[in-house]
């Protein structure tokens, strides 16, 4: 069976030199283990996501020069959220948390990573009565099994013994690191951690090769894939980060300086990846790198 890896950015902003040092590290990957590359555009988050930015996510790749062989849009495919739920729920697997973001603030510990570590205080209780799309709050007096609430899935308290292709060997336990996390949330759209696992496990991902500030999550998505009936996980390989002056991260939210305004400004993509290879530590100097060139200097680095 042939390898398969995903360039997956949310529409939520446009791609900024962070999203471009992970597409080189994916298509560097792909070319090193001869893999075929997806194209996901993961718009799980409806609130966020916006159709400008989708469109310019493939225009900003095609204009760098990257190629993919499929590609797919989450919301084409929420039919297969509605499909896995359901056989968790099957498994009795899944349960509804009451708990605000007050409460689960002020309730339980935070991980080194300043994660919430559920502790369980909703655990025992029924599915609700009713499940919607959307869910809002009930009427004075109503039921308080309708009541705003995500879903919550129950992780096996084990070690999680997983290779990373590049950091090397972990030992994680996501009781202890989070606890059961959200698969749906309050306002009834699928998380990250949910809707990856399912696309991954659907769309035949073999590798995924993404930023080291989600290595965190790679335990829980394994012990998640596991509970939908994938017994070998993905092969995973987290690559360093740009970081910004402050030492942070690149981000949307941060409205991290953006490809397209760099595209507006005149600036070519030889200069935008030279540029990138520098600030990542691949390369002495900013001088310009056509694609070819910036892939295999990626590739020894992997």
């Amino acid at each position: 069976m042939p390898g398969k890896t995903r360039f997956a950015p949310s529409p939520t902003g446009y791609l900024h030199e962070g999203h471009l040092l992970s597409a080189l590290f994916v298509w560097a990957a792909a070319t090193k283990w001869d893999l075929s590359v997806h194209l996901r555009i993961e718009d799980h988050d409806q609130e966020r996501s916006r159709s400008e930015h989708i469109a310019a996510i493939r225009e900003d790749l095609q204009w760098l020069g990257f190629k993919w062989q499929s590609e797919s849009l989450q919301s084409d495919h929420f039919d297969r959220f509605e499909k896995s739920l359901k056989n968790l729920e099957a498994q009795n697997l899944v349960y509804p948390c009451y708990c605000s973001r007050k409460e689960l603030e002020e309730q339980n510990p935070k991980n080194e990573f300043g994660e919430i570590i559920y502790q369980g205080k909703c655990k025992g209780g029924s599915l609700p009565l009713v499940r919607t799309a959307s869910l809002s709050t009930p009427s004075s007096g109503g039921s308080p099994r309708n009541a705003p609430h995500s879903l919550r899935i129950k992780i096996p308290d084990k070690v999680i013994n997983w290779h990373d292709l590049r950091l090397g060997d972990f030992a994680e336990n996501p009781k202890l690191q989070c606890g059961d996390f959200p698969i749906r949330d309050r306002i009834g759209q699928w998380t990250y951690q949910f809707a990856v696992c399912v696309d991954d496990i659907e769309e035949g991902i073999t590798h995924v090769i993404r930023g080291e500030d989600i290595r965190n999550s790679t335990a829980r998505q394994i012990a998640l894939m596991e509970l939908m009936g994938r017994t070998e996980p993905p092969k995973y390989l987290h690559h360093p980060l740009i970081v910004d002056t402050a030492g942070k991260k690149l981000s949307k939210r941060e409205k991290a300086h953006s490809i397209r305004q760099d595209r507006e400004a005149g600036v070519t993509p030889q200069e935008l990846l030279g540029r990138v290879l520098f600030k990542a530590g691949l390369a002495s100097t900013q001088a310009p790198a056509d694609l070819d060139t910036a892939l295999d200097i990626v590739c020894r680095n992997l």
